[in-house]
This record gives structure tokens, C-alpha cells and sequence, in this order.
């Protein structure tokens, strides 16, 4: 087993269901998608600190496996300690070759409250 192996928890990526409210208006809701492993890594460089600062919320690196792609806007939590994540980059731009050893993907992401 490897230390990335080790890193991975439960996670679930979240699904945004708009319906009609009946009214003229529409309500949304979030319902539990795909389930997948991730390792998560807090990101406290100086970019980082300075975009706390603007008012960005706390910054992560999250990786995946290969075949799971995480794509801009998803949104995901964390099943050890239920907390939502955005991503805010494009899965499709960080990833080893296939002929690597090592199976990874990876996207930036921000924590982030789901509006009510």
C-alpha cells in the first residue's frame, strides 16, 4: 500500500436538483452522487494566504485516481467530517500519464457553504 493509498477517504460528489416551486420560482436541493476516494491537502502558501485575505476561503488540493475526474464548480464533501468543498479547477489539466507508476489526478478546490 502506498501513502497515497493510505491518504484516501470517503467522499461524495453532490448533485444540484432544481425543481419548480409551484409559485413561478424553482427551488434547488443537493442530493447525493458518485461516492469516491480522495486525499486532501490544505494549501497555506503565500498565494494562498493572500487570497484568505480577498476573501477567498480556505484553499485545498484534492487528488483523485485517473479514471474519476473532478470538474470546475463540482461540489463534494468529505464523509469524515461532512465538509463541502467547490472545486475550482478543471480536472482534466492535472493528471499522470497512463504509463505512470503513480495513479493520481488532481484540482484545486476552496471549502464552501451550500446557499440556502
Amino acid at each position: 500500500m502506498s501513502l497515497l493509498d493510505e491518504a484516501m477517504e470517503s467522499c461524495t460528489r453532490l448533485n444540484q436538483v432544481t425543481a419548480d416551486d409551484g409559485v413561478g420560482g424553482y427551488s434547488s436541493t443537493w442530493a447525493d452522487g458518485d461516492k469516491f476516494l480522495a486525499a486532501f491537502a490544505f494549501s497555506s502558501s503565500l498565494e494562498a494566504k493572500t487570497a484568505q485575505k480577498a476573501g477567498v476561503t480556505s484553499l485545498y488540493t484534492i487528488t483523485t485516481r485517473r479514471a474519476f475526474t473532478l470538474m470546475f464548480h463540482d461540489v463534494i464533501r468529505r464523509e469524515r467530517d461532512g465538509k463541502i468543498f467547490r472545486i475550482t479547477s478543471d480536472g482534466d489539466d492535472q493528471y499522470t500519464p497512463a504509463s505512470a507508476g503513480l495513479d493520481m489526478r488532481n484540482v484545486s478546490a476552496e471549502e464552501w457553504k451550500i446557499p440556502q
